[in-house]
């Protein structure tokens, strides 16, 4: 097998379906996508089998589910042969997580800078990259009819369980998240006030 093809050296690429422009929102969608990924597997490198077994294996299997949004985004069009795999169970299981972390780590009362430990740090690049993931979703729902819908939620929710580990990471590590200095108390009992 040939690593590279020579078939994207016009600036187009295949997606299931078709050929695009590498800078087409679909192929950025996806590629920011991957990009997430990557940063995921360098986090999971990171991290302490002692301290974080559940964190660890819980990363691995977003891994997997990032390649599966990675597939539905890269689909012109999803078939009978080539359906979606991202699914609301993904949604489901990344909401029961947060609830578990949100207790584990100590209460919230002010903004905090992404940092702390080094591992704590790469989650919250992890966190911004799906946020930035979720802006081309975001505009690729709104170019094109045929997306999945589930895809845009995973990465919405997702960024919420990146920011929820990096607190228990920092937590687990004994090191305190970095506090905005200039916030004022926002959060109540760990919850935003109005």
């Amino acid at each position: 097998m040939k690593l590279y093809t020579r078939t994207g050296d016009e600036g187009k690429t295949s997606v299931i379906g078709g050929r695009l422009d590498k800078d087409d929102t679909r192929v950025v969608a996806y590629g920011t996508t991957d990009e997430l990924n990557s940063f995921v597997g360098q986090v999971v490198a990171q991290l302490d089998d002692a301290i974080f077994p559940d964190i660890k294996e819980e990363l691995v299997k977003i891994q997997h589910e990032l390649f599966d949004c990675g597939g539905d985004l890269a689909m012109m069009k999803a078939s009978e042969k080539h359906p979606y795999k991202a699914k609301q169970e993904m949604i489901d299981f990344l909401e029961e997580r947060i609830d578990v972390y949100i207790q584990e780590a100590p209460e919230l009362e002010r903004f905090i800078l992404p940092g702390g430990s080094l591992q704590a740090s790469t989650l919250h690049v992890c966190r911004t990259v799906t946020r930035r993931a979720e802006r081309y979703v975001t505009r690729l729902h709104r170019e094109v009819d045929e997306t999945n819908p589930i895809v845009l939620k995973y990465l919405n929710r997702l960024s919420d369980y990146f920011f929820a580990i990096a607190r228990v990471v920092n937590h687990r590590l004994k090191v305190k998240d970095v506090e905005y200095e200039r916030s004022a108390i926002v959060f109540k009992g760990g919850k935003r006030t109005k």
